[in-house]
């Protein structure tokens, strides 16, 4: 959704996921390779503007039951990925430029059962934080949104219809980035928004 509507208006995309407008395959766990694909960009004279970091996952668990695997999966999908990602967007992005991040509701009020998504994604939520901080001199703004539930494939496969019933729209969510991304939000940073 994010792609086709930054494509609609125009916009050149690099979609990581390999879906989009150019397609890139990359593991973005991989500081690396993270590192690898804006190498590739910047030599081919593509420096973007905007950053939205999407990527993530939920599994289920308390702290008590949580095994390794799942907290290390987690922690990889869901922060690791916005961190690399993050670390060369600060590096590369002009004066001007923007970073949206997705981290989720849970991130700032937990929940009983989801212990490992809802720490990775509160990570997401301080790195938010922080960068905006550190980018503030150089003019890049870096917002995050805090989704409680959005409307996907995988949800309705897993959830009820009436769970579902008061699921946001990927079209909404994509509504948010795009304003976030825009000159109109230029004096947003460091905010972290419920949708």
């Amino acid at each position: 959704m994010l792609v086709d509507l930054f494509a609609a208006r125009g916009d050149r995309v690099v979609a990581v996921d390999g879906t989009g407008v150019r397609g890139e395959q990359v593991d973005l766990s991989s500081a690396v390779e993270v590192a690898a694909l804006w190498d590739r960009l910047t030599a081919a004279g593509d420096r973007p503007r905007w950053v939205v970091n999407a990527v993530g996952g939920f599994r289920a668990g308390t702290v008590a039951d949580s095994e390794p695997e799942t907290v290390i999966f987690l922690e990889q999908l869901n922060l690791s990925t916005a961190w690399w990602s993050c670390r060369e967007a600060a590096r590369h992005l002009p004066e001007g430029g923007a970073i949206v991040n997705i981290a989720a509701r849970a991130a700032v009020r937990g929940g009983a059962g989801t212990a490992a998504y809802a720490v990775s994604k509160a990570g997401v939520v301080r790195l938010t934080e922080v960068l905006a901080a550190e980018l503030v001199p150089r003019g890049v703004r870096v917002n995050a949104l805090l989704p409680a539930l959005i409307d996907t494939p995988a949800n309705r496969a897993a959830m009820s219809p009436e769970a579902l019933r008061r699921a946001v729209s990927p079209q909404q969510v994509a509504a948010v980035v795009a304003f976030l991304l825009s000159d109109a939000a230029s004096a947003v940073t460091g905010a972290l928004i419920p949708v």
